[in-house]
């Protein structure tokens, strides 16, 4: 009872503020083929790609003259998103790729999986890098943080019991 009075309450509020749902999140990335790849074998699946350009869209971005191919990545269950952005114009201008985990702004992205050894196996041929290592946390989850190929930040936990 108590957990549906929690969601009957986060829908009211989700209501009340005119908010459906998070779409996704976008991660400017240099090189899109590769980095869809890495998704693909952590099991999401490509939904789409398009070039975004035009007046239009810079003035959404505040990029101006833009040009920018994206992918669009969704979670087996199709509730979550990334989009991956590779931006031809104009140039990318900073990198906090290797920013430390305690850096301002963005800071991960966490995937729920099925068995985290055979995950990591399977992404290390994609280039993955253990940030440090995998811990179990009071014995609910076994997780730990990888950085992709192209550096992105990424977590990935594995509930136990």
């Amino acid at each position: 009872m108590r957990a549906n009075n929690r969601v009957n309450k986060t829908k009211e509020t989700m209501t009340k503020n005119n908010l459906l749902r998070m779409d996704n999140v976008g991660i400017v990335v240099a090189n899109l083929d590769e980095t869809i790849s890495f998704f693909q074998e952590l099991g999401l699946q490509l939904e789409g790609r398009a070039m975004i350009e035009g007046e239009w869209s810079g003035r959404v971005t505040g990029l101006k003259d833009q040009s920018v191919e994206i992918a669009m990545m969704v979670t087996p269950d199709g509730n979550s998103r990334l989009e991956l952005c590779k931006y031809i114009r104009p140039e990318v201008i900073e990198d906090h790729r290797n920013a430390p985990i305690n850096a301002l702004g963005y800071l991960r992205v966490m995937f729920a999986v099925a068995d985290i050894d055979n995950t990591l196996e399977r992404l290390y041929k994609h280039g993955a890098q253990l940030v440090e290592e995998v811990v179990n946390y009071q014995d609910i989850y076994r997780l730990c943080y990888i950085r992709s190929p192209e550096g992105i930040l990424i977590g990935i936990a594995e509930q136990l019991k």
